[in-house]
């Protein structure tokens, strides 16, 4: 198999700009958090146990899990989101297992918000790279394209690994406080260096 680099990041840092960019250059991009949107998305592969294991209320009208329901319960009661997660988490790996062995570009990006804290994901990949910003700007960003109250977003950020420990864990970084175009040149230096490891 070819190379795989695991993109991480906390919420608001850049991650799906990156991996944008990286899909530009040509690698192939597997996307965890777009795999669990289509699992929970109207007539998703999860919805049915999520109904069995949750109850009618988590599913809305068009089929889709009640996303605004789920992500109050979880967030605010830890055993329910183990509950989800056991639920959701297999079949997301199973998914994106199934899209690295299928992969055509020269490398795979494996884009996992939580790779840091998921020792499965981590055998996975032959590199961690981290995109990194301020817990500041995470904050306004995510405030900015969401609304969601900093209460809330704030409360993301603190069930989601320390930035030292996400950092400690990384092969590379991609400082992204700056300009999006800054984002890009980064990601076009790593680009040229994954393609120099996956052609050795």
């Amino acid at each position: 198999m070819s190379l795989v680099v695991g993109l991480t990041g906390g919420i608001g840092s850049g991650k799906s700009a990156a991996a944008e960019e990286f899909a530009r250059l040509g690698a192939t991009v597997v996307d965890t958090d777009a795999i669990a949107h289509e699992l929970t998305g109207a007539g998703g592969a999860a919805v049915p146990d999520i109904q069995r294991q949750f109850g009618t209320p988590f599913v809305d009208a068009s089929g889709a899990m009640e996303r605004k329901r789920m992500r109050s319960l979880v967030f605010s009661d830890a055993g329910e989101k183990q509950r989800l997660e056991a639920l959701l988490h297999p079949l997301i790996r199973a998914e994106s297992a199934r899209r690295i062995e299928r992969a055509a570009g020269p490398y795979v990006v494996l884009v996992v918000p939580l790779l840091v804290e998921s020792p499965g994901y981590r055998e996975r990949v032959g590199r961690v790279l981290v995109v990194d910003c301020p817990e500041a700007l995470q904050i306004a960003r995510v405030r900015q394209r969401s609304e969601l109250p900093e209460a809330e977003v704030r409360r993301i950020i603190a069930a989601q690994i320390p930035r030292e420990g996400r950092l400690a864990a990384a092969d590379d970084v991609i400082d992204n406080s700056g300009t999006i175009t800054a984002l890009q040149q980064q990601v076009r230096e790593r680009h040229r260096q994954y393609l120099q490891l996956a052609r050795a």
